[in-house]
Parts: structure tokens; C-alpha cells; sequence
């Protein structure tokens, strides 16, 4: 067996699929929680807070800033200042909160599915026909008792 063929069985194979549309959905439903979080929660909770609050803007500086350096993230990085960027961790993490959140729901609600379906009582089996020669059987019978 060629290994070009070896390839083509496995990655025909059903759990190979699964995964490779579970990863390019994973990739797609990671980019809706982003916007859900940067262009819903996000000026939700700046609004709530009273002003403008971008988190990935939050840092600390943790040197010397070089005159005529603007005081922004990408100006410092681009000067080699050691910044403690705090602020996309907080996205980042709120984006995984609410992520897990809603993959926690998702998995909960087909659990509950699940459990719907196993509870429902199974539909009850036909009685099975009995064979030609069993009921030939009791016609004979039959027929001999009258």
C-alpha cells in the first residue's frame, strides 16, 4: 500500500473530518467572540465605567522613555521600552471567559438534549409475525377441534 493511499484512507477517516470542521468552525466562532466582546461588552462596560476604557491601551512602563517618544503602546514597543502591556491580557482574557461561557451553555443544552431523548420511552416493537409453518400449525389445530 502506497503511502499517498495510507493518507487518503485516514484522512477520510470520520474522526479526521469531525476534527477539520471543528477546528475551522473553532477558528470562525473565535472571531465572533472577539467582535462580541471588542464591539458589544467592551463600550458596554466603558459606558458603565463612566468614560472611554480600551483595555489593550493599559500599560505600564517599565523604563526610560526616549525623548520625542509618543507615550502609546506601539510607539514605546518600537523603541524597545520595556512595557507591561496588561491591557490585551484583560481582553484576551475576558474574550476566554465568555467564550467558556457560552461553549459551557452549548455543552449544557445538548446534555439537556441528550438526556430528552434517553429519557423518552423507547416505541414499543411490533409483536413479531410467527413463521408460515406456525401458522399452518394452528389452522391444522384448529381445524381438528371442530
Amino acid at each position: 500500500m502506497s503511502m499517498l493511499q495510507e493518507f487518503k484512507e485516514f484522512a477520510m477517516k470520520g474522526n479526521v473530518m469531525d476534527l477539520a470542521v471543528g477546528v475551522i468552525i473553532g477558528g470562525a466562532f473565535g472571531r465572533i467572540v472577539e467582535s462580541v466582546v471588542g464591539d458589544l461588552i467592551m463600550p458596554f462596560i466603558a459606558w458603565i465605567m463612566g468614560g472611554r476604557l480600551d483595555f489593550s491601551g493599559m500599560f505600564l512602563v517599565l523604563g526610560t522613555i526616549p525623548e520625542g517618544t509618543a507615550r502609546t503602546l506601539d510607539a514605546l514597543r518600537k523603541a524597545q521600552v520595556p512595557v507591561f502591556a496588561y491591557g490585551n491580557f484583560l481582553t484576551i482574557l475576558v474574550n476566554f471567559v465568555i467564550l467558556a461561557f457560552i461553549i459551557f451553555i452549548m455543552v449544557k443544552q445538548v446534555n439537556r438534549l441528550r438526556k430528552s431523548e434517553a429519557a423518552a420511552p423507547p416505541a414499543p416493537e411490533p409483536e413479531p409475525q410467527p413463521a408460515e409453518e406456525v401458522l399452518l400449525l394452528r389452522e391444522i389445530r384448529d381445524s381438528l377441534k371442530k
